[in-house]
């Protein structure tokens, strides 16, 4: 049976990546972003390519309830998702009290809101189905807490808690959810959190979004609970259980800071 892949935050990066991975291996797809003319872009290609097709939706998920709009509108089309990715999302960097209140809020609506929100309407149709995939873009940073990034780093723990949680109660059904964990990747992300300079990232060889893709994807398909991309990643995101919380987070923003 033809399957189709949703994929939220699908213009560039992860997102992008994933949906080329779906569309080699013969899904349909309906892709989400704001962007509608990088969407469409995409959409030709990936047609043209690979004979498969591609519905766009422009939409910004950080706004409330534009999950179920996106929700209604695959509905009335009659397109039944097999594989949700919920890709989209965003972080900023400065002392959380010098912030600007709208961008932490839309942050929280589209890291965390939207994505509960399309997991809980896509679910329920998986479970109407008898089975179905569901990859949740959380992050490395969903280990600890994050100085100079709290409020990212704690929606992304957010993500990987919540998606344990429902990969639980849902396995038994012949559904799987899926938290990807990738450390910095070459991406957007950087620019768009203004993280140039943060030691994190800067002067570093960080993987590819095509690199974790595909990671995330075959992950995805083993039913993998939580997939955390690359050896070292790995390592230091469950040598945190092992130290005291204390020290994680004065580790956490050194390693954070500009310097």
């Amino acid at each position: 049976m033809k399957k189709t892949a949703l994929i939220t935050g699908a213009s560039d990066g992860i997102g992008l990546e994933l949906a080329k991975i779906h569309a080699s291996k013969g899904d349909d797809l309906v892709l989400v972003a704001r962007t509608l003319s990088k969407l469409n872009e995409l959409k030709g290609q990936l047609e043209s390519e690979f004979g498969i097709r591609v519905h766009t939706i422009q939409k910004d998920l950080s706004v409330p309830n534009a999950a179920r709009e996106v929700y209604d509108e695959v509905a009335k089309k009659n397109i039944s998702i097999q594989y949700l990715i919920n890709n989209a999302g965003f972080g900023d960097f400065g002392f959380f009290h010098e912030s600007d209140w709208e961008k932490q809020a839309q942050m929280i609506n589209l890291n965390i809101m939207a994505l509960t929100q399309f997991t809980k309407l896509y679910l329920e149709d998986m479970i109407r189905q008898g089975g179905g995939k569901i990859m949740n873009v959380a992050s490395t940073a969903a280990f600890q807490p994050g100085p100079l990034m709290a409020v990212y780093f704690a929606t992304k723990a957010y993500v990987l808690h919540f998606s344990e949680a429902i990969n639980n109660e849902v396995k038994e059904k012949g559904i799987t959810v899926t938290a990807l964990c990738p450390g910095p990747t070459e991406s957007g992300f950087k620019a768009g959190a203004e993280m140039e300079e943060s030691r994190l990232m800067k002067g570093k060889k960080l993987p590819s979004s095509k690199e974790v893709a595909d990671f995330g994807y075959h992950k995805m398909m083993q039913g993998k609970a939580v997939a955390i991309h690359g050896l070292k990643n790995f390592i230091l995101s469950n040598s945190v259980r092992f130290a005291p919380r204390s020290l994680s987070v004065k580790i956490a923003r050194e390693v954070i800071k500009k310097g």
